[in-house]
């Protein structure tokens, strides 16, 4: 894996400053790529989109039908695309190319087999970012004849230009929207036979057309990478003395959320570093697994495991038992209970605390005896509940008895029910699940489910009337105004009578209501605040470290408007799709700085597995972290960072006050707010909520002495002209042009994003990589600074490619560059295999510095200087 470091390799070459990269290898404020998904081009702004593309295609009454593209990189800017659509009976072909640095081409072929009535056809649609169009953008304009559109208002200015020959069979703006645009290759009837269409993009001012994501990371073939070193019953480090003192998982007493803090009941800070242990994870893990995976956990960093998917309907057998044979949901699983059991037992034994939901899908049945059942959406005979809960209380009866019975149930290992055992660091009432942005509208008095359109009707009427609000604006969960206050109290209702119960049941530990997720605005924010914690959720895609935070947002800017003041934060899911993103070893670091330099208080990955640990069962996919060396590359020194608190909280506290007004009546949100943006690349970010009248129950946040108050979403505090941010710790720097994410602290010191073929240099350590994109982060495990420790931790993060139909070992990209670390004399460098053996690697030491080659051949996403 190592070759001995050469004598070119010398500190000074390791020291190049940042600024002699080539201004070329730095990503353009606009620019346009072929979507390696369907084989269009996305124009991104600050690596948020600005325009995004799709193939849609509709039979009669706009039913949708599948057409699933794939594109081929044949090389630089060369491509082909294929597919079919079995519904309308169509085959689509396309070369695609960049005949001059401005423009790019698609020769489509689509062949038509039969001939289809009544349909709606379709082609590829458009959607704009409506923030660009009201602003340096302005409106897209339809090209004459049906020819395309073009976009930019400003003739200096970014302009797009997209044109078909011949014309298209329809162009047109979607319900006369702007921000849509559809142009069709087909209209009703589709005729069998050929048609050719030659499509050109040109780009004017200063966008530039990139390579997909493949050319970006490098074209190498995945099969001749060597595979990975990972033993999914072990540990490829061991973190576990980070929980030596906490075992058994509990000692402490019960967690309590006190301020803007999470604490034992012995007054220690309780911070958690966690993931997810879901679905058939849970149920068909065999018991010796459940112990071993316990130990594997702790070895990898983690203090906290949320237990999830523990009731949904496409897990079987699961807390309810057989879902082949459930007749009801009345009672629960005796043999699946002993599951949960052992993982709560076998977890605590290892220092581990164990996080609950209430309620992520359960189903109901016809014999629960629900109201209105007939009208719940269905499938495989069992009924949905989101939406519905916050009106009916037959479903609300249904999650307190289970919440009873589960809650209430005695651990047939440690004796406690689950109520009395302060290993449960946290409950959650209900996953994803509101009525202020995504499941309101199920309830309304066009969705055909009369009874419970008529229980929200009645409830909106009653409200706008005690409260003097206009009745016809109340009750509209769609839009902004007077609906936001009530849709907020309809659902503080139910969080605070399902609160109340849980405490009469006896349940100590902090209490979540929901998770601000899938795009909340924040006002979605104050009913989450009947809770004790409030909990948020992200996903990202591919560049989160490229996203600019003064024109676009990110996952983690997701994360950070859930801040609320006065409340602890918890994230009980984080993550990427789709799978297997090449930059996602990224993200445990990039998570880990951001959540200790801003404060939170519990962070968990979803998930380290959905799937049953055994032997015969090697999937890989998004929801499977334990067997991903894409992600366990660097989840364990992000673990290690978060939990020792290497990255300092912030020193400065940035607070967004909005009034009340502005926060129900306008959406505020990451995506339109670049306060909410760049305050947290700087400082910690927290959101004040205001009074209400409406909202008696809405406790105004008490402004902090130290706090910096802004009221205005769209006050920057960057320059605008900025490619970067510094902490206000100094620990942390943001490229966003150059995709870069820094840590520098004296026991974790790390550097992640677009490495390749330039130098970079930070405390104790210094590198200088071919390999595109790359994470390297090297840490003390003896807590001394890097340059006195005498046991180091080095981890390193590539594209990592399962095989073919998704099965491991993962192809693992090897590393090829130099490393220069400086420590003390005497210090061995070795490798661990996948079965536990080390293997000394050969290494320089000159000058008070280690220099480690990486040959380009071999691959160890682990190295020990001991």
């Amino acid at each position: 894996m190592l070759t001995l470091a050469l004598s070119r390799w010398t500190r000074t070459s390791l020291l190049i400053s940042l600024l002699a990269v080539p201004v070329n290898s730095w990503a353009s404020a606009w620019t346009v790529r072929v979507d390696e998904q369907n084989g269009l081009p996305t124009l991104t702004y600050g690596g948020g989109p600005a325009f995004v593309p799709s193939f849609d295609f509709w039979g009669a009454n706009w039913g949708w039908t599948g057409f699933y593209p794939t594109l081929k990189v044949d090389g630089p800017y060369r491509y082909t695309l294929t597919g079919n659509n079995k519904d309308l009976d169509f085959d689509l072909k396309a070369d695609i190319r960049k005949p001059e640095p401005q423009t790019l081409t698609w020769d489509f072929d689509l062949q038509a087999h039969s001939r289809q009535s009544d349909v709606m056809g379709g082609g590829i649609v458009w959607r704009f970012d409506p923030g660009l169009i009201a602003g340096q953008m302005g409106d897209p304009v339809l090209l004459p004849e049906n020819r395309g559109w073009a976009w930019g208002k400003n003739p200096e200015g970014p302009h797009v230009e997209m044109r078909f020959d011949p014309p298209l069979a329809k162009v047109y703006f979607e319900r006369g929207n702007t921000d849509q645009i559809r142009t069709f290759f087909y209209t009703d009837p589709i005729k069998p036979g050929q048609q050719l269409i030659k499509a050109q993009l040109s780009v004017t001012g200063d966008i530039s057309i990139g390579q997909t994501a493949s050319e970006r990371f490098g074209m190498s073939d995945p099969n001749t990478w060597p595979d990975d070193q990972l033993d999914w019953r072990t540990s490829p480090v061991d973190l576990s003395f980070l929980n030596a003192t906490e075992k058994p998982a509990g000692k402490r007493g019960f967690v309590k959320a006190e301020g803007e803090r999470l604490l034992f009941a012995d007054g220690t800070p309780a911070r958690f570093w966690g993931t997810n242990m879901a679905a058939y994870s849970l149920f068909r893990t065999p018991d010796e697994e459940i112990k071993q995976q316990a130990k594997r956990l702790s070895a990898l960093g983690f203090n906290l495991v949320r237990v999830h998917h523990h009731d949904s309907p496409w897990v079987t057998p699961n807390v309810f038992g057989d879902l082949q044979q459930l007749k009801n949901t009345q009672q629960l699983s005796a043999d699946s209970l002993k599951k949960l059991d052992l993982w709560i037992k076998s977890l605590k034994d290892e220092g581990i605390y164990v996080w609950l939901d209430l309620h992520v899908s359960r189903p109901v049945t016809a014999a629960d005896n629900i109201y209105g059942f007939d009208e719940l959406p269905k499938e495989h005979g069992v009924a949905e509940l989101k939406g519905y809960l916050f009106v009916n209380v037959t479903l609300q009866q249904a999650l307190k008895r289970f919440a009873e019975q589960y809650l209430t149930h005695v651990n047939s290992y440690t004796g406690l029910a689950y109520k009395d055992d302060p290993a449960i660091a946290a409950v959650l009432i209900t996953n994803e699940n509101d009525i202020t942005h995504h499941f309101g509208n199920a309830l309304l008095p066009d969705k055909q489910v009369p009874k419970h359109s008529r229980l929200y009707m009645d409830q909106a009427k009653a409200f706008a009337q005690a409260h003097d609000l206009p009745a016809d604006k109340t009750w509209r969960a769609w839009e902004y105004g007077p609906s936001k206050l009530f849709l907020n109290d309809l659902e503080q209702r139910f969080y605070a009578d399902m609160i109340s119960y849980l405490r009469t049941l006896g349940v100590k530990v902090p209490i979540a209501t929901t998770s601000t997720w899938g795009l909340n605005g924040l006002s979605s924010l104050p009913a989450l605040t009947a809770g004790d914690v409030v909990d948020a959720h992200s996903y990202g895609g591919l560049g989160q470290l490229e996203k600019n935070p003064l024109t676009s947002d990110g996952m983690i800017n997701w994360l950070g408007a859930a801040q609320v003041l006065g409340k602890p934060m918890t994230v009980t899911e984080w993550n990427a799709e789709p799978f297997p993103l090449p930059d996602r070893h990224s993200l445990p670091l990039y998570v880990a700085g951001t959540a200790s330099h801003q404060g939170w208080d519990a962070i968990m990955q979803y998930a380290y597995s959905q799937q049953a640990l055994v032997e015969q069962w090697r999937r890989a996919d998004n929801w499977n972290a334990y067997n991903d060396p894409g992600l366990i590359a660097t989840l364990p020194a992000a673990a290690l960072l978060y939990r020792r608190q290497d990255v300092q909280p912030a020193s400065t506290r940035y607070v967004f006050a909005p009034t009340a007004q502005a926060l129900f009546n306008q959406d505020i949100s990451p995506a339109n707010s670049v306060l909410l943006r760049t305050a947290m690349e700087k400082g910690r970010l927290q959101i004040a909520l205001p009074s209400a009248p409406e909202l008696p129950w809405l406790q105004p946040s008490k402004l902090p002495a130290d706090a910096q108050v802004f009221n205005d979403p769209g006050r920057s505090l960057i320059d605008p002209g900025a490619s970067e941010a510094l902490s206000d710790t100094g620990q942390l720097r943001h490229n966003w042009q150059q995709g870069l994410y820094t840590i520098d602290t004296p026991m974790t010191q790390a550097a992640t994003g677009w490495l390749g073929s330039q130098s970079l240099a930070l405390g104790d350590i210094a590198l200088q990589l071919k390999t595109p994109y790359a994470s390297v982060a090297v840490q003390s495990l003896d807590d001394k600074p890097l340059n006195q420790s005498r046991r180091l931790l080095i981890s390193l993060g590539s594209r990592a490619v399962p095989r073919a139909e998704d099965v491991t070992p993962f192809h693992v990209e090897p590393l090829q560059g130099c490393l220069s670390i400086k420590a003390p004399a005497g210090l061995k460098l070795y490798s661990r295999s996948s079965d536990g053996q080390e293997k000394n690697q050969p290494v320089d030491y000159k000058d008070g510095h280690y220099l480690i080659t990486f040959d380009g051949q071999h691959m160890a996403n682990w190295l020990f200087l001991k």
